[in-house]
């Protein structure tokens, strides 16, 4: 509708333009909104006042003159000019009505768009260290970031998704040192444990998997226990391996896919952290100080330079972050969005300020971020923190196998990220009303159970000739709900562009409440074949964008409950 409206005002603008009210020039952005309040009107545009200055006249002369201009459509039944000179539009019953049509013409289409127009867009999230099963925390990321590409999918983007492992570094040798004391008989209670060591029952079974000899197929290697309690690079590849199987299988069933498995362990293998380094020096933002090496990172916005190279030898994680992301600006993608936990927020500027130093015309903005707050866990009114297989922290896996995968899935992505978050596993599990996910399904298994009760009392519907009689709908509860499936590929579109799944889950929540409001108060199936046909394409519509919506959280859309 947005679409069709804004065709209509640039042709005025256009005919203000041919009278000389408007200079050739003017090619403002049209920007329309839908209203607040329907005794104003459906929808709303500010354009007389943003446009007020350039045609030199009152912005309420102006709006006068625009919908003067406005073609004849019998989309808009009235215009009216509103305080400083604001333009609101009155549409027809028609116009509201043939969102309809459009659903169940496009069915699982509905919604999409080009708005990407296939350009390249990389999605990373997740990217846990290979050091333990997912947590909960980790499970929000892939929520966020798996309903995001699919966001961005619809919408026309050309969507890579992507887990960085962290498969370098101290907290590697941690774990190789952990497994290894499991191998010879060192528990954690004993003085000999390793002092930064995981303590996890995980890290036993993984010691007597690696005595054993047992083969880890993981996504790229397939590597076979030596049992040699003291080969520790041996363990180390072996223990990596393992615990990236044991991610991928926690991530499969969240039905979460990658694209790119990506090791920080190949920049330096490749030899892309030295280039990196040689690149930064050649631009002259290097310096070198107190035996370490700094980048001036303060010359980019960032709070303090940074050290790349450690006084004692070694690079800071800093350094192989920018190496990282410009190994991603030379795949070509135009947005790169990464998804991580709040602790990231100080890498934001200092990757990009990195980034800036190296002189590629990389956009300052980029990469973009999305940082999401901590989960807590509650059962019965008390905080879920420990899992007896991970040992400091409740896994992704124990949630799921609680609360199934659409309640986790549904709860994780519910809330804006940069929210905390409290997940109630009492409420997951709960088929009541104040269970979201439940009520949401419920209208879609409601809709479903429409057709069913049709067929048993043996009446035909067929979409074709139900169309002819979307004029019955006249209840306001139906101009409701009309209202909302107009609004939801609008609501696809921006939560796309601004990384925003939760605005999403709100919006079928919303539709759903609309749909069970009509659903207790009227009855669908009357004996009037207009009005029935009527409201069963409105009970369908409902259904199919409920639908459409829930895939693209990753939520099943149950046509029994």
């Amino acid at each position: 509708m947005k679409e069709q409206l804004t065709e209509l005002l640039q042709q005025a603008l256009d005919s203000l333009i041919a009278q000389g009210v408007l200079p050739a020039d003017a090619s403002p952005q049209i920007q329309i909104d839908r209203t607040r309040d329907k005794r104003h009107g459906d929808l709303a545009c500010n354009i007389a006042l943003a446009l007020a200055k350039t045609a030199q006249r009152k912005p309420r002369e102006l709006a006068e003159l625009i919908c003067a201009a406005l073609p004849a459509n019998p989309l808009v039944t009235r215009t009216e000019i509103a305080g400083p000179g604001f333009i609101n539009f009155f549409l027809s019953a028609d116009s509201n009505q043939a969102v309809i049509r459009r659903i169940l013409e496009q069915g699982a289409a509905f919604g999409t768009s080009d708005t990407g127009a296939g350009r390249k867009v990389q999605v990373e999230f997740v990217s846990a260290n290979p050091t333990g099963p997912l947590h909960v925390g980790h499970g929000r990321g892939a929520a966020v970031g798996d309903s995001l590409c699919r966001l961005l999918a619809a919408t026309g983007w050309d969507v890579a998704s992507e887990f960085y492992y962290n498969d370098a570094g101290a907290q590697i040798d941690n774990l190789a040192l952990s497994v290894q004391a499991r191998c010879k008989n060192i528990s954690p209670e004993d003085a000999a444990w390793p002092k930064d060591g995981y303590r996890g029952d995980y890290i036993a079974e993984l010691a007597q998997a690696y005595l054993r000899g047992d083969t880890v197929d993981a996504e790229d290697r397939h590597v076979t226990g030596s049992g040699n309690a003291d080969d520790l690079d041996a363990i180390r590849q072996f223990a990596v391996a393992y615990l990236r199987r044991e991610q991928d299988l926690d991530l499969k069933a969240f039905a979460v896919h990658f694209d790119v498995y990506f090791l920080e362990s190949s920049l330096y293998q490749e030899g892309a952290v030295e280039r990196t380094v040689a690149r930064l020096q050649e631009t002259g933002h290097c310096y070198e100080s107190d035996g370490a090496l700094w980048l001036r990172t303060t010359d980019f916005g960032d709070d303090k330079d940074r050290v790349m190279r450690k006084r004692e030898g070694g690079y800071t994680y800093f350094l192989p972050d920018v190496a990282y992301h410009l190994n991603k600006w030379q795949r070509g993608f135009e947005r790169v969005i990464n998804e991580q936990g709040a602790d990231h927020h100080s890498t934001v500027t200092r990757v990009r300020a990195g980034l800036q130093a190296l002189e590629q015309d990389i956009p300052q903005d980029w990469p973009e971020y999305v940082l999401h707050q901590m989960v807590t866990v509650m059962r019965e009114g008390e905080e879920v923190k420990l899992s007896k297989r991970a040992g400091s922290y409740l896994t992704l896996r124990d949630l799921i196998d609680e609360v199934g995968r659409d309640a986790t899935r549904f709860f994780l992505v519910a809330r804006a990220p940069n929210s905390q978050l409290t997940f109630d596993i009492d409420l997951a599990l709960s088929q009541s009303n104040d269970n979201p996910v439940y009520y949401i399904q419920y209208a879609h298994a409601r809709s479903c159970s429409v057709m069913r009760k049709l067929a048993e009392q043996g009446w035909q519907w067929q979409a074709g000739s139900a169309l002819q009689h979307l004029d019955q709908l006249q209840e306001e509860h139906e101009k409701a709900l009309l209202r909302q499936l107009d609004r939801y590929p609008e609501v696809v579109a921006n939560a796309a562009q601004n990384s925003e799944p939760h605005t999403l889950a709100t919006y079928l929540r919303e539709l759903a409440g609309d749909f069970h409001t009509w659903y207790n108060a009227h009855k669908m199936l009357v004996e009037e074949e207009a009005v029935r046909d009527a409201r069963v394409a409105l009970s369908q519509a409902v259904g199919q964008v409920i639908a459409n919506g829930l895939d693209l959280l990753g939520v099943s859309a149950p046509e029994v409950m």
